[in-house]
């Protein structure tokens, strides 16, 4: 993907594919918006994909595949043991990131699953520059607990610092002296960071990070699911990398780790995940857990047709042209909105564009989640779909309390290879006028809430009836029916 100045001297991203396959997409009403959100319980993950034009949900398992991606899926070997596209697979992650082993999963949180299995124990503590909600889940299952450890500038939404997923290494150093390194079960690193708006890491950083866990003898683990968008960020951002080609600086990354797991849905652009290890002897701890969670140890329990299309995804991701255009749209979204003094996570990171709800609606107590609101309401000015990633994402603790997020932020997630521009600029028009128009906006209460991974599928309901005075404002102002 490029980007290019026309005449007018606007610079705009520049697609470097075409479109030979296309999905047909259906604007429904407001009303029948009305209906949908009502029916889901204000969840948007509750909403049914037919009622839904942009899905700007997540970036998991919907990125675009290539027509390389579809021819490989026709040589996929079925063979339940000693498949020939595993070995294809593994082969590439080898000369990707330089580890011997790999341990094939269903996607990022099974890898997670059986990380936490093997390595934490019951009192044992997870560092991390910033959790996940699985992620942070399957610690907590084992008895582990999450200290995250991001810098200052890594929780402020509007910054100009480049690489606000960084670990702070002097907290690393202060937690280690004062529990000592046997109570860390290991030193986890995501890159970029998901829950605070994709954040990116330097490549400066995770070599500090390695140097202390080689210090003092801990396992550093890298999540790697959003890799493609960091390493974008590592190539324009950071000047070490700047002469260095994509698969250099994957590699650079990769000898930092003991441990790397991915979602393939993100990395790869396929449907799996899997662990890449360096030590044999940490390999064959976790490998008898492969087989029985997932499958075979040549399968996963994803599918060989997947697992050929991985292959070739992660080929693509060292492609500068084709990892660019998620980040130059999401850059592009961003400063459009930032133009119209919309709040957003600056500067744009990776995954989607984060709208902060915070300041977007000052107005609703974080008791009210006002990220689930904004996300409702955007469904319904627009029909696209956005992820609450805020309160509503954290779970009780053990007596009932709430913890309040350090951020209430809209994920407006772009899939790679997915939206045209026109799209994506449809959507920042509708939550433009849904800016103006905010004070409309109230908040949500749970009727439904599961104790865990409550976000998932917990259902709410308006605290007040805000939403038909927003339905008959977008009436008057955009003459409903579409």
């Amino acid at each position: 993907m490029a980007k290019v100045t026309f005449f007018s001297g606007q610079q705009l991203p520049l697609e470097m594919h075409k479109v030979r396959i296309i999905q047909k997409l259906t604007l429904l009403p407001i009303e029948d918006r009305l209906r949908a959100i009502s029916s889901a319980g204000y969840n948007t993950f509750l909403l049914q994909n037919a009622d839904v034009f942009l899905d700007m949900l997540t970036d998991s398992g919907v990125n675009a595949m290539s027509d390389q991606q579809q021819a490989a899926m026709l040589i996929a070997d079925d063979a339940y043991a000693g498949s020939a596209t595993y070995t294809r697979l593994a082969n590439k992650l080898v000369e990707l990131f330089g580890m011997d082993y790999f341990l094939p999963a269903h996607q990022g949180r099974a890898a997670e699953h059986i990380l936490a299995q093997s390595l934490v124990t019951p009192g044992s503590i997870v560092p991390m520059n910033y959790h996940f909600t699985t992620s942070k889940a399957h610690v907590t299952a084992m008895g582990g607990e999450v200290l995250e450890l991001i810098t200052e500038a890594g929780l402020e939404v509007t910054s100009d610092e480049q690489f606000k997923g960084n670990l702070d290494i002097t907290a690393l150093r202060g937690l280690i002296q004062d529990k000592g390194a046997e109570a860390i079960a290991y030193v986890r690193v995501e890159a970029g960071t998901n829950l605070i708006g994709g954040q990116p890491l330097s490549l400066a950083n995770i070599r500090e990070v390695s140097a202390v866990c080689r210090e003092h003898g801990l396992l550093s683990v890298l999540d790697a699911s959003l890799l493609a968008d960091n390493l974008h960020f590592n190539k324009t951002r950071e000047a070490e990398c700047r002469d260095l080609s994509i698969p250099e600086i994957t590699r650079a990354i990769a000898d930092c780790f003991d441990i790397i797991y991915f979602s393939a849905r993100k990395l790869g652009f396929g449907r799996g995940g899997g662990i890449c290890i360096r030590d044999e002897a940490i390999y064959k701890q976790m490998r008898g857990l492969v087989p029985m969670y997932e499958g075979f140890l040549t399968y996963g329990g994803m599918s060989v047709r997947e697992m050929e299309a991985i292959t070739v995804g992660l080929d693509e991701t060292m492609d500068e042209d084709m990892i660019n255009q998620g980040p130059q749209f999401i850059e592009h979204m961003v400063s459009e909105l930032v133009e119209r003094g919309i709040p957003v996570i600056t500067p744009a990171g990776g995954l989607g564009a984060h709208l902060d709800a915070k300041r977007f609606l000052d107005h609703v107590p974080q008791q009210e989640y006002p990220a689930g609101a904004l996300a409702a309401a955007l469904y319904l000015a627009s029909g696209a779909r956005g992820m609450e990633r805020g309160t509503m994402s954290e779970q009780r603790d053990a007596d009932g309390v709430e913890p309040l997020a350090n951020m209430e932020l809209v994920r407006l997630a772009l899939p790679r290879r997915v939206f045209t521009l026109s799209q994506v600029n449809y959507a920042i028009d509708r939550i433009d006028w849904l800016y103006h128009n905010r004070e409309l906006i109230g908040g949500l209460r749970f009727v439904e809430e599961p104790e865990i991974l409550r976000f998932f599928y917990g259902r709410l309901e308006p605290i007040t009836n805000w939403v038909d005075p927003l339905v008959d404002a977008f009436r008057r102002d955009l003459g409903e029916s579409l």
